[in-house]
């Protein structure tokens, strides 16, 4: 292995840094020179005018002081041009012409899409799970994970605090396009009374309903716990006319939200007030978790390691709380299986 890249692909998330800084201390420990690659797969395309702004050559006296960093020291970019095939043998060229021998991926499921059509251009490549969703059903964590669970679990901590003070409902909405582990840990973790998932089908009323019951049982300050992607997975509601109806404007095409979501539930359980709060991109720019570095730490190492034994078209994961590697294909063929008990425990109380 005379050279290796790596480069961070997809949405940012903590503790991609700390993978990069693991990487580069491996790959110094085997005498194997280091060139990162910006922006994902852009920098492979040779977008920039100069070569200096898609690569960089990875020294520790520099590595070494972005471990801890939040975000990616990289930079990341999705990159559309790589699902053609004529751009990935641009982008196999230009590893082939730098001399890189093997390829370090860390991202979602899209990057490690990209990371197999190069193995198969003959370019080897090693994926590290990097995406706050957690939603690689092959691994039981992703980089990141643990470092989102923990901001929304310190925001909605506070929030129940003051909601406690003012005897108010909140809603909360977190990160999750199409996974709701984030939401479902975060609700558990506080005790909050009401979760809802993209992978569940709901309706505005059945919540209005559990909210009812909360009330009833003199609980004022319940939170409930929205994945992002939940909007998707509701149930059809005429929010503009039940709005409009009850005193609160509300024009056509304006998309659900958790603001509207709380009115909608103000009006329909009948109290002074409910509030809501969109954690948002905390989540992916918080410092990583010991979690998380640990996690990413082993991860760049035995990257390091397969590629120098010859080693291809494998990702690395995390099963039974150790550090294991896997086929890739194999690893995109995994199924998730959402933990359908622990969302009917917090709801159903």
């Amino acid at each position: 292995m005379n050279k290796i890249g790596v480069l961070t692909s997809g949405g940012d998330a903590p503790g991609m840094n700390s993978a990069v800084t693991a990487v580069a201390k491996s790959a110094a420990m085997y005498g194997i020179p280091l060139v990162g690659i910006k922006r994902g797969y852009n920098g492979l395309l040779r977008k920039s005018t100069s070569l200096f702004d898609d690569m960089e050559e990875m020294r520790l006296d520099t590595v070494l002081d972005i471990a801890d960093m939040p975000g990616t020291y990289l930079r990341t970019a999705r990159c559309m041009e790589f699902m053609d095939p004529h751009w990935r043998e641009v982008a196999a060229n230009t590893l082939r012409a730098m001399g890189i021998g093997g390829l370090v991926v860390i991202g979602g499921d899209g990057s490690f899409h990209g990371a197999e059509h190069l193995c198969k251009l003959g370019i080897p490549c090693i994926g590290i799970p990097g995406t706050i969703d957690n939603d690689l059903a092959y691994t039981e964590m992703t980089l990141g994970y643990d470092t989102a669970v923990n901001v929304c679990v310190n925001a909605i901590r506070a929030i129940r605090a003051t909601s406690r003070s003012h005897d108010r409902p909140h809603v909360v909405e977190v990160m999750g396009r199409h996974c709701g582990d984030i939401a479902l840990t975060a609700a558990v973790s506080t005790g909050s009374e009401i979760v809802i998932v993209p992978e569940v089908r709901w309706s505005v009323e059945d919540v209005a309903m559990r909210l009812n019951r909360q009330l009833a049982k003199g609980n004022s300050r319940a939170t409930i716990v929205v994945a992002e992607g939940s909007w998707e997975s509701m149930e059809p509601f005429d929010m503009y006319t039940f709005l409009n109806s009850h005193g609160k404007k509300c024009f056509e095409g304006e998309p659900i939200s958790a603001e509207r979501f709380a009115s909608i539930m103000k009006r329909m359980c009948g109290m002074v007030e409910a509030r809501s709060t969109v954690v948002g991109y905390t989540q992916r720019g918080e410092t990583p978790t010991a979690r998380d570095s640990a996690f990413a730490f082993e991860a760049g190492h035995l990257a390091v390691r397969l590629l120098r034994d010859g080693i291809s078209n494998q990702v690395i994961g995390m099963r039974n709380g150790k550090v294991f590697y896997m086929g890739i294909e194999m690893a995109l063929q995994a199924k998730r299986e959402f933990n359908r008990d622990l969302y009917e425990l917090v709801n159903n109380m």
